[in-house]
């Protein structure tokens, strides 16, 4: 068989990686054994198989940053504890199961930091999905009609990181507090949360209302989660500062 037919032949099955790796080695005076060229082809294979899953998971996220590590602040007073931001980041929540609270007032960076955990989470290969907290609800309420409710809340409950951004900005109607309970049942001790809000925990209770849901939500959701509480000035004032 020639090389090109063995070109071929790996496009057609779809090996990339390999395909692209013995092009490069037909093109170059790089003498190999046998098992060093499989050794390399396979690696090669690999690496391109990686790199389209996390391609995948960082599209399937939706995230509404894109973030970096290299991205984040930790210079500023504002409440955030390095150690504990880079322990959970680096798999410790998503490994753990844990929940995690960010709270503090519009601008301080929330939904940056919830975003760059969803990212090297997904760097490490977990499922990982980000939803403003409003739409979410309206996106479930509206696929009562069709039966995409429940395709959406079986989709959220295989997800190994859930971030919910903007917690609390409108209360909970009964539709919404059920699809929160629902959730929140489904994922705990099971999956990772992480809830982002300008309102501090002990005013959620109202925000959802009815006592007993409530309770229950906020039972298994608040009481083991990490928490970060940051404050200072909004950071949007300077657009070129680190968040």
């Amino acid at each position: 068989m020639t090389n090109q037919a063995t070109l071929d032949k790996l496009t057609s099955m779809r090996l990339l990686g390999m395909k692209n790796s013995f092009s490069t080695y037909l093109e170059t005076s790089a003498q190999l054994t046998a098992d060093e060229l499989i050794g390399q082809l396979t690696e090669s294979e690999w690496i391109h198989r990686q790199n389209l899953r996390l391609q995948r998971l960082l599209r399937n996220a939706r995230f509404r940053y894109t973030v970096q590590m290299a991205d984040i602040d930790f210079s500023a007073n504002r409440g955030l504890d390095k150690n504990l931001f880079l322990r959970l980041s680096s798999g410790g929540l998503v490994e753990s199961k844990d929940n995690l609270i960010i709270t503090g007032a519009t601008g301080v960076g929330k939904s940056f930091l919830a975003s760059a955990i969803g990212h090297q989470a997904c760097l490490l290969g977990y499922k990982t999905l980000y939803f403003n907290t409003r739409k979410l609800f309206n996106q479930l309420h509206a696929g009562l009609a069709d039966g995409a409710y429940f395709k959406l809340i079986a989709k959220i409950e295989k997800q190994d990181l859930l971030i919910l951004d903007d917690f609390g900005l409108h209360p909970l109607d009964k539709n919404a507090r059920q699809a929160l309970l629902e959730i929140i049942e489904d994922r705990h001790q099971k999956r990772s949360t992480i809830i982002t809000s300008q309102f501090p925990v002990g005013k959620w209770h109202p925000i959802i209302g009815e006592n007993a849901i409530a309770d229950a939500i906020l039972d298994r959701l608040v009481h083991a989660a990490h928490r970060i509480e940051l404050v200072g000035e909004s950071r949007r004032k300077n657009r070129t500062s680190k968040k």
